[in-house]
């Protein structure tokens, strides 16, 4: 009996000290936070989730509800995947003729319409035939085309070859005309990936898929988010930090030309090519960070800048509004020069 009675004693005091917890918690609006991890895999990259969440958060779930909604996006967008909507739209093959699209995929093109027509083409999301003959497609088969090579790619490029019709259906204008949203596609998955946190009444939290990032509200301690630049050098590692940017309801994306490219006879090729000319860009920018209201905005801006350069780039970014931007130009000697835009602040 007095095992029992102890035992007893013990449970009982363990469900008051609960109901205590919980009736506090309902009447002063629980502050017993704490900051979550979740990470994984998604778009052939990684993607890593800080949300800032309240006792009764259950990680596991959330996770399945964000995998489901990337693996959505990636069946939408992943040129990998034969049976994607983006493979199906790069088959279709009858010019002229609707092509009806999802939501998603909608919401991407409208974007990029956008920047391709801001930056006057130096966005292009139609220059996989460029980035096929280059090696850049994932085969490892680097090479220097011929002219002429060049020359019969640049008539399958080109954004302006796709209609975008009143009743939500792509158009080809030319049946060779192929996609390529890989840099776009992860901004996207950001800013979707937030709007689902934000749906399920989560207001501080930092979403990062490849680099790409969007934060909202503050971090547990009441400070803004802070994501680091990497240095834009080869030999650099990937957790060298080049600046410090501080985010507060904003989108962070960054493009650069230091890890994906390839050396031959002393030249060096990086992956973002100029779809105008069809070579890799040559201006010696060498990364570029945007800051902007949203990550798909972001993403494919940092792209259509590196490709105009540090000059025609910068005056772009400081015409949009409520978008900043870093570029950074390697110069002949090997060192590093920053250009800002009006309002850009870094650490």
């Amino acid at each position: 009996m007095e095992n029992n009675s102890t035992c007893f004693n013990s449970s009982s005091k363990s469900i008051k000290l609960f109901f205590l917890f919980f009736f506090t918690c309902l009447l002063y609006g629980c502050t017993l936070k704490k900051e979550i991890q979740l990470s994984g895999k998604t778009m052939g990259t990684t993607y890593h989730i800080t949300v800032v969440a309240g006792y009764f958060f259950d990680p596991a779930s959330f996770k399945a509800k964000i995998d489901h909604r990337l693996e959505e996006i990636n069946q939408s967008m992943s040129t990998y995947r034969k049976d994607s909507e983006i493979s199906r739209f790069n088959d279709f093959s009858d010019a002229g003729e609707k092509f009806a699209v999802s939501d998603d995929f909608w919401q991407v093109m409208t974007v990029a319409a956008k920047i391709y027509k801001l930056s006057e083409g130096a966005w292009d999301g139609t220059v996989k035939p460029l980035v096929y003959l280059w090696g850049f497609g994932g085969s490892g088969k680097y090479r220097v085309p011929e002219e002429a090579e060049i020359q019969a790619q640049l008539a399958a490029v080109g954004f302006n070859q796709i209609e975008m019709s009143a009743d939500r259906c792509l158009i080809k204008r030319k049946a060779s005309i192929t996609l390529d949203l890989a840099s776009i596609a992860k901004g996207y998955g950001v800013d979707q990936v937030a709007a689902l946190i934000r749906k399920s009444g989560l207001e501080n939290f930092l979403v990062e898929i490849g680099g790409e990032v969007f934060a909202a509200g503050f971090r547990k301690d009441g400070k803004p988010w802070k994501v680091g630049i990497n240095r834009p050098q080869e030999s650099a590692s990937y957790d060298q930090v080049y600046k410090v940017v501080n985010l507060h309801d904003k989108a962070f994306a960054t493009s650069g030309d230091y890890r994906n490219y390839f050396e031959l006879n002393g030249k060096r090729y990086a992956h973002i090519l100029n779809p105008q000319s069809g070579y890799p860009v040559s201006n010696g920018v060498v990364g570029v960070s945007i800051v902007a209201d949203t990550c798909t905005f972001a993403d494919g801006l940092a792209t259509a800048v590196m490709v105009l350069g540090p000059q025609k780039g910068l005056e772009l970014v400081n015409r949009l509004d409520n978008v900043e931007g870093l570029i950074v130009v390697r110069q002949q000697d090997g060192t590093l020069t920053d250009y800002y835009s009006k309002g850009f602040v870094a650490e």
